[in-house]
């Protein structure tokens, strides 16, 4: 079957394409606004983009033609951090992931403790495997309204991390293991995935 995405109605292009793209890491976003209001979201549009210095992207899409919380405290406050999604924090993320109105805080609503920071104003998630305190980059605006979407570059500023889910002492350097990390992905529809089967491959050695 071929798809020409301008053909297609209302939301489809959307859904179809995240139907494919798959297992998406979950980027699980706490912001704190201009007066201090605390917000709390998952964006599955996520991923990590340099090393040196360490860059990750998310994208926000408008909500009724109008920003996102997250996407209007990051830009206005240029601070956020990025908790991790994992299994035991599935109905959380869930939960978070309602158009909540903007008086709503989903710390509050999630029953998840707000931590201090140590390099940004922004909380994290106490109860979070890792926390990725960031500052924001770089905004690009993708679209046009009512349907523009914010693509936000965040350079990270500090890393909390629980020592159960990295690698044993003696593994240089100390990693995340995934397997204990156990993290959550979005699928198509309302579909999540665990982990699954994890396996190895050596990149072949090219000489030069």
């Amino acid at each position: 079957m071929e798809f020409d995405p301008a053909a297609l109605p209302g939301s489809t292009p959307y859904r179809l394409l995240i139907s494919m793209i798959v297992p998406r890491p979950i980027a699980f976003v706490s912001t704190r606004s201009l007066t201090g209001h605390l917000n709390l979201a998952p964006f599955s549009f996520f991923m990590g983009v340099a090393g040196e210095p360490p860059l990750l992207a998310l994208s926000v899409s408008t909500r009724a033609g109008e920003p996102k919380d997250t996407a209007r405290n990051l830009i206005e406050t240029g601070e956020f951090v990025v908790n991790a999604a994992t299994e035991d924090l599935a109905e959380a993320v869930n939960l978070a992931s309602g158009d909540w109105p903007e008086d709503v805080d989903e710390f509050a609503l999630t029953g998840l403790t707000p931590a201090p920071s140590v390099r940004v104003a922004p909380p994290r998630v106490l109860e979070a495997a890792f926390s990725l305190e960031c500052r924001t980059h770089t905004v690009v605006p993708l679209g046009a309204a009512p349907t523009d979407t914010r693509l936000i570059i965040g350079e990270v500023v500090w890393m909390h991390v629980k020592d159960e889910v990295l690698e044993p002492a003696s593994a240089t350097p100390r990693l995340v293991d995934a397997t204990r990390l156990k993290p959550i992905a979005r699928l198509g529809r309302n579909l999540y995935t665990r982990l699954g089967e994890v396996f190895a491959a050596d990149r072949p050695r090219v000489k030069r």
